[in-house]
């Protein structure tokens, strides 16, 4: 590895992002702290779907799916919804979103996204090889589904994830029956990316990366940020509510909470949060054998230690508004729809995705303060990209040079 070119670095956030990058750091024998007002891995890295999801370069930002937002916020049973008291705040995001609906926009994210991608398990495999995953990790693959309602879309999908070269088997009902024979067959076809990887426990996984980052000498502090600004070229002070720590670089990785410090910086980045929801169904985790998405419904499956984990939804509604009972029955009924068999639920949670515009992340330096590094805005692929962001960012910070276009992901584009 490089030497030591950066003599401290603070980081804000305990999520997959920031444990990935802490322990990148120390692998470069760059000194490290990570601070969060909770426990590691407790936030979105807690409760996601749990997929590691190399093949998911398309995002919402496609033409396709515009016409359809009218209509899916008019209807309560539907994937997308919204706090109606939140609109006022949204209206620049909603701006800069239609801005980026368009076909050349989609190509873009998705060329994006599959660079980073495309190296996402490679960086978790490396990591794996240092910690005990033994029923934390499964390989079974994982099983997307549909209807014929939205065929033009599934189509485009399918087209754009072919010229990037992204592996992916087009199954018919019966192929998908017989791989999970439990299922009701309410869909008419589907997609297997056999190769794909899920956690059966996300927040285990999180807490043996961090695990590891202490035991190489990595250092966490239990406190609440308050504050980051760049002193100097050769100083960053995080102030927490307790007292002022200085580092000479700091890395901002706390998801949709990173508003509130690139708005301190002066960054005017249009950083929304998308409200997620889960629930278990105890001890049904061996109705399916791996995870199972329906498109049309927005909303997933996943087999995990805790039970079955059924998760989905976007809601639009920032970070303070009340968990809604309609979010967890519409997820509850979307279960019941594909496995009938369901009894009562128990777990209800509410989670916060980091969302941008263009649904690409950002991560490189603050466009004024270069001595801190962005590293936030993976919205539903943060999971994913916990590991390979983990090496961009330590790379940044160690000056390597890398063979990545990283311009694409710097917040300068919002600015």
């Amino acid at each position: 590895m490089s030497n030591i070119n950066c003599s401290s670095v603070g980081i804000i956030g305990a999520g997959i992002q920031g444990v990935c990058i802490g322990l990148q750091l120390l692998k470069r024998n760059i000194p490290t702290t990570i601070f969060d007002r909770t426990e590691p891995g407790m936030m979105a890295s807690y409760g996601n779907a749990g997929h590691f999801s190399p093949y998911a370069v398309l995002q919402l930002n496609r033409p396709d799916i515009m016409y359809d937002v009218p209509k899916m916020l008019m209807s309560s049973n539907g994937p997308l919804a919204l706090k109606w008291n939140y609109i006022p705040k949204m209206l620049p995001w909603i701006f800069n979103y239609l801005k980026n609906c368009n076909k050349k926009s989609m190509l873009h994210t998705a060329k994006y996204m599959h660079q980073i991608l495309n190296h996402s398990m490679d960086a978790y495999e490396e990591i794996f090889q240092e910690i005990d995953t033994t029923n934390l990790v499964d390989q079974k693959g994982i099983i997307y589904v549909w209807t014929n309602k939205n065929l033009k879309s599934r189509n485009l999908e399918i087209k754009t994830r072919e010229d990037l070269g992204v592996k992916q088997k087009i199954l018919t009902v019966k192929e998908i029956l017989e791989l999970e024979p439990n299922i009701k067959p309410v869909f008419t076809g589907g997609c297997f990316y056999d190769y794909a990887y899920h956690a059966r426990d996300p927040h285990g996984i999180t807490k043996k990366i961090f695990e590891l980052f202490l035991k190489k000498g990595g250092k966490f502090i239990n406190e609440d940020v308050k504050t980051l600004k760049q002193l100097n070229e050769k100083e960053t002070v995080i102030k927490t509510e307790k007292k002022e720590y200085k580092f000479e670089k700091s890395v901002l990785a706390c998801g949709a909470f990173s508003k509130k410090f690139t708005d301190q910086l002066g960054e005017k980045i249009p950083l929304e949060t998308e409200r997620g929801y889960h629930v278990h169904f105890k001890g049904m985790d061996n109705l399916i054998k791996r995870p199972i998405i329906f498109l049309d419904r927005g909303f997933g499956l996943t087999p995990m230690n805790q039970g079955l984990r059924a998760v989905g939804t976007v809601e639009l509604g920032g970070l303070d508004n009340p968990p809604s009972k309609k979010r967890i029955q519409y997820i509850v009924n979307c279960a019941k729809e594909l496995l009938p068999q369901l009894k009562q639920h128990q777990d209800e949670w509410l989670g916060f995705r980091p969302t941008l515009p263009d649904f690409l992340p950002v991560m490189g330096p603050s466009k004024n303060n270069k001595n801190i590094i962005y590293a936030f805005g993976h919205q539903h692929l943060g999971w994913t990209l916990g590991a390979i962001t983990g090496k961009i960012v330590a790379g940044l910070l160690a000056n390597e040079k890398t063979n990545l276009d990283l311009s694409p992901y710097s917040s300068s584009r919002f600015n």
